[in-house]
């Protein structure tokens, strides 16, 4: 058997999905995607399938992985990670289809019984956000993540402090005290805000604070994790297990946050999450992006022991955008805020091709916002 075709379809929102066909028909689907850097993605899919995967088994990994990483002498970072994990994704798909077999099965099995997930509650919209989480639990979760602010100054005012504090107790107070908050900085606090910010937000034991420092500042984020008791948590934008050695090794980490379509695939986010378990830190990919993603998550959470709950879903928190290229949406159903393991061979979820060629013919460009303070300068999105 061997990889004969391969097809790539930039689809709305914001996504590149990968469409792998062995010689036997098999097909296996992978989601190579920086969001916003579609293209860039995509021309690097292309080159590594054509000087790499064509024609070769798709069953052989690990060597397939080696090569589109250690081939071509420069090495890691978004695009080239992403578009390795797209590949690594689909040809996992095909593997496990072929051995009639869920993912998870294939890496050693099993390490729970269900998945626990947590739905985005939005943040950037501060008058909405506690109906948001509110409509969550209503819906069956029992964890939600918010964002924390809007632009930040070095260092801003008391009132902002005080607003970020307001917007916390807000989904607090509208959710109640069973379910779990998660406050996601994104980066756009420096390290003094964060100080103020994590001092300030103690109280409300949170289940972890994301990216309180932005991941170049990654030198910074042990002094952070030590004048705090809330878990510290990062790694969405990290590619590689050379990436989160550092914080290791200075225990800077609680929880770390791989992104299956980001940090080299399956394949390397296991490794990332054996690396983790050997430094006492707990696992919860990071995926605010599409359902073939979401799929491969899953199978990850099932497997790794240190495995903490699963982002689910897109960032809008609509399955419509989701759900919509899948045809087998009950795969990531749930209740009482967790998800059975999946079933089906492979990443366990079945694409809707007539769909995703349908909305590929679509123009679906995504571009990042600029964001700029109050006196012009541009900061952190």
């Amino acid at each position: 058997m061997e990889i004969t075709s391969f097809d790539l379809f930039e689809v709305p929102p914001r996504w590149l999905f990968l469409k792998v066909t062995a010689s036997d028909g098999t097909t296996g689907w992978g989601e190579p995607v920086v969001e916003g850097h579609t293209r860039a993605v995509r021309a690097a899919v292309e080159e590594y399938m054509e000087s790499v995967v064509l024609g070769e088994d798709p069953l052989a990994i690990e060597d397939h992985w080696q090569a589109m990483y250690r081939s071509g002498f420069y090495r890691g970072g978004p695009v080239l990670m992403s578009a390795i994990a797209g590949i690594d994704q689909a040809l996992w798909d095909i593997k496990g289809k072929e051995l009639g077999k869920p993912v998870y099965e294939l890496l050693g099995g099993a390490a729970r019984e269900r998945i626990r997930v947590y739905q985005w509650a939005g943040g950037d919209r501060p008058d909405e956000i506690a109906a948001e989480a509110r409509d969550l639990v209503d819906n069956g979760y029992t964890a939600v993540k918010m964002d924390a602010s809007e632009p930040l100054e070095h260092i801003d005012s008391p009132s902002v402090v005080d607003r970020i504090v307001d917007r916390v107790e807000t989904v607090r107070d509208a959710v109640g005290p069973e379910v779990d908050v998660a406050v996601d900085f994104r980066g756009r606090a420096s390290k003094s805000m964060t100080r103020r910010l994590l001092d300030a937000l103690e109280s409300h034991r949170l289940l972890f604070v994301e990216e309180p420092v932005l991941p170049e500042h990654g030198h910074l984020l042990g002094d952070v994790a030590r004048e705090t008791v809330t878990p510290v948590a990062t790694g969405e934008r990290l590619y590689t297990r050379w990436d989160y050695r550092p914080l290791f090794e200075e225990n800077a980490v609680d929880v770390v946050q791989p992104n299956v379509s980001h940090a080299g695939g399956i394949s390397e986010v296991v490794n990332i999450a054996r690396m983790a378990e050997t430094y006492d830190v707990a696992v919860s990919p990071n995926c605010p992006i599409g359902p073939i993603a979401l799929a491969a998550s899953l199978q990850v959470a099932a497997h790794v022991p240190n495995f903490l709950i699963q982002d689910h879903g897109s960032e809008t928190h609509e399955t419509a955008d989701t759900y919509e290229y899948v045809a087998n949406t009950d795969a990531f159903d749930f209740e009482d805020g967790y998800l059975d393991l999946p079933s089906d061979p492979g990443l366990g979820v079945a694409i809707d091709e007539e769909q995703v060629r349908d909305l590929a013919s679509r123009e679906s460009v995504w571009e990042y916002p600029v964001w700029r303070l109050n006196d012009g300068s541009v900061t952190d999105w």
